[in-house]
């Protein structure tokens, strides 16, 4: 998920590839925000992206 959030992609987008429904996916998202210490999903994005995971 965090290789999604990297590449920018939405909500539905993520439910789409990995076979979830959006209410989960925007439920691992806010759990994976507050394990990076990130406030919203830019920064998330960003730090994956440094990583090389997007």
């Amino acid at each position: 998920m965090p290789a999604c959030l990297g590449e920018g992609m939405s909500n539905a987008q993520i439910a789409g590839r990995l076979h979830l429904s959006e209410a989960t996916v925007q439920g691992h998202g806010s759990r994976v925000l507050d394990k990076l210490g990130c406030a919203d999903r830019t920064q998330a994005g960003l730090l994956a992206r440094d990583a090389g995971l997007g």
